[in-house]
């Protein structure tokens, strides 16, 4: 934006400079040609004074000296030319021009005149003046004066160049005091450009200098920072009062779920006994997503402190956790890497609670007999981990909304789960600078993959085989 604003002031100056030099560079060359000109009138003049007895007599007389005298002195043609347009006496250097015809019928009728008005640096015809030759009110002839141009030419070209000088000089200040000017307009306005992007990236208490530019931008950086701070409050209020109701109600619902287990000795009935089952499970499902809930406010609340971790022991322990479950649903997990470390660079737990919400999914809905796939590897100058199974996989536009909360596939409500594993785990993601991708097998089933930054092996950080809280641990599912 920078540029676009000087480039405006600069095209402004040159034409406020265009407009003010073109007529005066005219003007210049109009009064060197007028300077000329009322010299050679003036010379053309005297010469008609003294022609007269020569039209007269038919002599040369004193007229034809003066004219080899003034070609001499000056080295400029004279010519004296009678009614007829002979030329009873001329100097050496005389030669008529294509200017002399004209000027010569003006003068023939008793004006003196010349020719061209004016004289610019491209002209290379002569400066053509010409003056009557009276007697007692009869004209004789006329006195023809052929000035060389280029004299006029070298003066106008000068001070054309002086000009251009000048003007680039104030071409010159127009532009440093442009950069200076935009500078100073657009500084606040880099700087809004620079804390949005780094509100953007989590650093939620960013702010813009509200002391600099205009008093146009130093209130909308004023505005914009109590913007900040409102929607600033309203998240933080936002995640505290999930995080405090998801906590408050898991009280509540322990001691509702043990009065309702309580009750189930005291049922007889059959049809009883199977809603008081029911009963059960629907508070266990709601104790997940209250589980889920209090993740996901944690993760969103991150300041983003960076690990590194590595992505292949991760892996394998994952695999490892969820192996159990898999061999009780019948499901083939298996885990592709090399022993090579894999290190990546993310918000902590980001890694195990992505695979956990994607293994998580990838077994349950693979069925009995199915296989579920775990790769680790280098790509991209990050770190890939892929979950692919063989399950039903999901349609174009359900993948679209695969990542949203509390979102289920149709054919998935009946399924445990609270529809907020891949958010969280999309969360995580981002909040580490990674991607997380869904595409659909190659034959069928689901490829979901997690890509992180790569980081330089930090002993420190070895091994990553770390556990979340209990309370931490997500409830994914599809």
């Amino acid at each position: 934006m920078r540029r676009r604003l000087v480039i405006s002031y600069l095209l402004l100056m040159v034409l406020v400079l265009i407009a003010l030099e073109t007529p005066l560079a005219a003007t210049m060359a109009s009064r060197e040609t007028e300077r000329v000109r009322a010299d050679r009138l003036a010379d053309a003049t005297r010469f008609a004074s003294l022609a007269g007895p020569a039209l007269r007599d038919g002599g040369p007389g004193p007229i034809e000296s003066e004219l080899n005298s003034y070609d001499n002195l000056y080295a400029i043609g004279v010519a004296v030319v009678d009614r007829d347009r002979s030329t009873p006496v001329s100097s050496p250097r005389w030669q008529p021009s294509p200017g002399t015809a004209m000027v010569l019928d003006i003068a023939l009728s008793g004006q003196q005149t010349s020719a061209p008005e004016s004289v610019w640096p491209w002209t290379t015809d002569p400066v053509v003046v010409a003056a009557p030759i009276n007697d007692g009110g009869e004209v004789l002839g006329a006195v023809v004066i052929a000035s060389p141009s280029g004299p006029i030419r070298r003066a106008v070209a000068a001070w054309w160049l002086l000009l251009a000088l000048a003007g680039l000089l104030a071409v010159l200040a127009c532009v440093l005091t442009a950069f200076g000017l935009a500078g100073w307009v657009l500084r606040p306005v880099t700087e809004l450009d620079a804390v949005t992007h780094e509100i953007a990236e989590g650093d939620r208490g960013a702010r813009v200098q509200h002391r600099l530019g205009p008093p146009e931008l130093r209130r909308l950086a004023t505005s914009f920072n109590h913007m900040a701070d409102v929607v600033s409050d309203v998240m933080d209020r936002q995640r505290a009062f999930v995080a405090h109701a998801s906590h408050q109600l898991r009280n509540p619902l322990t001691a509702l779920r043990l009065r309702v287990e309580e009750l189930g000795p005291s049922l007889t009935d059959p049809d009883g006994r199977s809603e008081h089952q029911l009963a059960l499970e629907e508070t266990d499902r709601l104790a997940l997503v209250l589980d889920a809930l209090l993740t996901l406010a944690r993760a969103e609340r991150e300041e983003n402190e960076r690990v590194t971790v590595d992505a292949a022991a991760v892996a394998a322990s994952r695999v490892s956790a969820w192996a159990p479950l898999a061999r009780h649903r019948s499901v083939a997990l298996r885990l592709a890497t090399s022993d090579a470390p894999a290190y990546a660079q993310t918000v902590p737990t980001a890694v195990d609670q992505a695979l956990d919400a994607l293994i998580d999914n990838a077994v349950k809905f693979s069925g009995a007999g199915g296989a579920v796939t775990v790769t680790v590897d280098r790509r991209d100058d990050g770190v890939s981990l892929e979950v692919r199974d063989s399950g039903p996989g999901m349609t174009e536009s359900q993948l679209r909304q695969a990542t949203e909360r509390f979102w289920r596939a149709p054919d998935a409500q009946n399924v445990d789960g609270a529809g907020l594993g891949l958010t969280i785990a999309a969360v995580l993601v981002d909040a580490s600078d990674g991607r997380l991708t869904m595409r659909p097998g190659e034959s069928r089933g689901l490829v979901a993959a997690l890509w992180f930054p790569a980081a330089e092996p930090d002993p420190a950080a070895e091994p990553v085989d770390e556990e979340p809280p209990a309370d931490l641990r997500p409830a994914p599912a599809r």
